[in-house]
């Protein structure tokens, strides 16, 4: 039986898709991690190919996150099937699996995120901040695709 829950996606602009994302991805493959930035590489669910993507790496309690503030993007649909992907920073490689998380443990996640990178991604959680009760980081969740990576 299929989903029929509607996917929250929001597509990057020109500005996002052109300027921005190849800066912030020119700097981690210098090196430079801009507040935890890394150059995300996974398999094409359908070509196979690397297709790579600037995101931001949380770290809480120990482990580490990638969070989807867009929604279901391309990298989330490509990481689900692949269950496994690089993290680079430089010359740097990591290999990692993904493991999704139910929406039932991303509150404190989503909380965290907001906490380190509002100022980035706030617009893409309308309105919903870190000082969010529970409830609402918890009705927001489904829309936020969380993986922990190790």
């Amino acid at each position: 039986m299929a989903d029929s829950t509607p996917r929250r996606y929001l597509e990057p602009g020109w500005f996002t898709r052109n300027v921005f994302n190849r800066t912030m991805a020119v700097l981690t493959k210098l090196g430079l991690s801009v507040w935890g930035s890394r150059v995300l590489a996974v398999r094409g669910r359908k070509s196979g190919e690397w297709r790579t993507t600037p995101v931001n790496l949380l770290t809480y309690e120990g482990q580490r996150y990638l969070v989807a503030p867009r929604g279901e993007a391309q990298w989330v649909r490509n990481l689900r099937v692949a269950g496994t992907g690089e993290l680079r920073l430089g010359r740097r490689v990591e290999e990692f699996t993904a493991t999704e998380l139910p929406d039932a443990e991303k509150p404190d996640l989503l909380r965290a995120y907001l906490e380190r990178w509002k100022f980035e991604v706030g617009v893409f959680f309308d309105g919903v901040g870190p000082d969010a009760s529970d409830a609402e980081l918890g009705r927001i969740a489904p829309g936020y695709p969380v993986f922990r990576v190790s």
